[in-house]
């Protein structure tokens, strides 16, 4: 579970750096800052729904702390 959420990170730090690239050197001129972007946003909402979903299956539980 750690893994898939780990990857899922890296891939969104990617494609927020692949952006920020693309934007220096394209200088607006290209839609390819604009599709990292939207890669960006589509693996943070796949992770946000596979986390809940993991949730609801019962894969993970939260932690309380203090206990």
């Amino acid at each position: 579970m750690r893994i898939i959420i780990f990857l899922a990170l890296a891939g969104i730090v990617l494609s927020l750096g692949s952006a920020l690239v693309y934007l220096i050197r394209d200088k607006g001129k290209t839609n390819r800052t604009v599709n990292a972007l939207t890669m960006r946003v589509a693996i943070s909402v796949a992770l946000f729904l596979f986390i809940l979903f993991s949730y609801w299956m019962g894969w993970i539980t939260p932690r309380q702390f203090g206990t």
